[in-house]
């Protein structure tokens, strides 16, 4: 049986160890603040967003919400962005996605300073970690690698796959498998013969986007998978990108869904934001 990485547990310490951060600048005289700016009422939003400001509420970052109606215009958008990029009270900015469709994400995202994108998604961040200077690093990638580590996971030296090439998750998983001397490579929907690639994996990340694609098949035994993916099945019951039953009989370890790589994206963020302060100073 494969040990299972418990991402709820895991996100829990770096929440613990963010708080503690949070109360010693404060005993400096220093408060992190947040600004989520949710633009309609997609109910998946609403549900991240809840989740964000609970975990700022349980960490001490003060939160600012700003819920705007489904036909906001752009310009509007753009113009409460500007003054929290001016404002010295705030120290990250997130504009939850998606967008209504009249919004052009890349401009929202491009209009957030790069010293206050906590999502890590601004052309600057991610030019950054390609070149290994400083920046916010995307959330999900980035509690993946710390669910590899603080689970006693070695990545030097590693054969590690990355199926998706998302700008959110699979390019910057890449990136950041590549600082840590794994050997990386990206695989996608117009790979051929994947499953020939997954094999090799000594760890396995699956963000492709679609209901238990990677089963036994694709994976090496002896791997470690990291699932991505989340998925609402007919029965109600969610599920990721692997086929965790037939998965989990060969590899060494795995992360569940939901409880693995979840978790890990709020309390990311939540250190992103800490780290906010020492950026912009």
């Amino acid at each position: 049986m494969a040990e299972l990485i418990d991402g709820k547990a895991i996100s829990a310490q770096i929440k613990e160890e963010v708080k503690e951060k949070v109360a010693a600048l404060k005993a400096e005289g220093k408060e992190v603040t947040l600004a989520v700016i949710q633009v309609g009422c997609d109910p998946a939003s609403t549900v991240y967003v809840g989740n964000k400001k609970k975990a700022c509420a349980y960490t001490g970052i003060r939160s600012l919400a700003y819920e705007l109606p489904e036909e906001t215009t752009e310009a509007e958008l753009l113009s409460i962005i500007e003054e929290l990029n001016d404002r010295k009270d705030v120290n990250g900015i997130l504009v939850q996605l998606p967008l209504p469709k009249h919004i052009d994400e890349n401009k929202v995202i491009r209009s957030i300073s790069p010293l206050k994108d906590v999502d890590g998604f601004h052309p600057q961040n991610v030019g950054a970690l390609c070149i290994g200077e400083k920046g916010f690093v995307s959330c999900t990638p980035a509690g993946i690698i710390e669910l590899l580590k603080r689970s006693h996971v070695e990545i030097t030296g590693k054969k590690c796959v990355v199926v998706g090439r998302s700008n959110i998750v699979g390019k910057p998983m890449a990136l950041l498998l590549l600082r840590e001397n794994g050997t990386v490579t990206i695989a996608h929907s117009k790979t051929v013969d994947l499953r020939e690639i997954t094999k090799q994996a000594d760890i396995l990340i699956a963000a492709v986007g679609k209901p238990k694609m990677i089963d036994a098949s694709y994976v090496k035994e002896g791997a470690v998978v990291i699932d991505v993916g989340i998925h609402r099945m007919e029965n109600g019951k969610l599920c990721g990108d692997v086929d965790f039953e037939s998965v989990e009989k060969i590899c060494s370890a795995i992360t569940p869904v939901p409880g693995g790589v979840g978790p890990m994206t709020i309390a990311m963020l939540m250190y992103n934001c800490v780290h906010s302060l020492s950026l912009q100073q």
